[in-house]
């Protein structure tokens, strides 16, 4: 290997190191001749539960708000859409536990929303799943945002000119001319929004406290079992986030980004 390549490789494989190493020794501490009893433990079981309704929750409210933002912050222009667009991704930079504090704030009972809330349906959001639903999906559906609104963006128009010209309506055009060809993308967005919200801690924790069967979902066990010294549950649950998120890395990188 020629000279001046070879300190590229050598920080290479200090990147690896210092991602792959923590990963490493994660998995030599797992009790794999325990990990199913662990996994079948009535709190693992419990939290694991109320990760994928929580998580999957999220996805849906996710989907819901942030489809339809993303298709306007990508084909209309607005008066402080730039700002818009800062907004939406300012929970993917700002540390989970201060979203937790502003979503209690706001929604709490005596936060302006809450309090209205609370007044009109009798519906209190903190320390309670629908709580937890609401924090994943603060930080989470940034990523389909971004990812549906680059979707949206850059997709070739000329399709549905081409159906307009024959009469389709905006809606008919919309659902069978543009969700087809952006699909793939759309996926990608969602995956990164499911994988996020699995793994959401801070703004979980402080908006919707950690209570078992309630708001208490995988990484909020995990926290617990480690500060209580149930080591074996802890690995084992954390052992279940590290491999989901490395299939949907892997997924994404072979079917949606092009991976080789």
């Amino acid at each position: 290997m020629r000279r001046h390549g070879l300190a590229p490789v050598v920080l290479a494989a200090g990147a690896l190191a210092l991602v792959g190493l923590p990963l490493a020794g994660l998995a030599q501490r797992v009790p794999w001749s325990t990990i199913g009893t662990d996994l079948r433990q009535h709190e693992a079981l419990q939290a694991l539960r109320l990760s994928v309704v929580c998580s999957l929750g999220a996805l849906a409210l996710s989907a819901v708000l942030g489809l339809p933002l993303a298709w306007v912050l990508a084909r209309h222009r607005f008066p402080g859409r730039s700002l818009a667009r800062a907004l939406v991704t300012l929970p993917m930079v700002v540390p989970p536990v201060v979203g937790g504090i502003a979503l209690l704030y706001a929604f709490g009972r005596r936060g302006f929303a809450g309090r209205w809330l609370y007044a009109v349906t009798g519906w209190r959001l903190p320390f309670t799943a629908g709580g937890a639903i609401l924090a994943e999906t603060f930080v989470a559906m940034p990523f389909l945002v971004v990812t549906a609104e680059a979707a949206f963006r850059s997709h070739d128009r000329r399709a549905e000119e081409a159906a307009a010209t024959l009469g389709a309506s905006p809606a008919y055009r919309f659902r069978r001319v543009t969700l087809p060809a952006v699909a793939p993308s759309l996926a990608a967005g969602a995956a990164l929004c499911w994988a996020r919200a699995l793994g959401e801690f801070g703004a979980t924790i402080t908006f919707a406290g950690n209570f078992p069967g309630t708001t208490q979902t995988m990484p909020l066990a995990i926290y617990l079992d480690i500060e209580s010294g149930n080591d074996g549950v802890a690995l084992a649950l954390s052992l279940v986030l590290l491999v989901v998120s490395l299939l949907v890395l892997v997924t994404l990188r072979d079917r949606w980004l092009g991976g080789s």
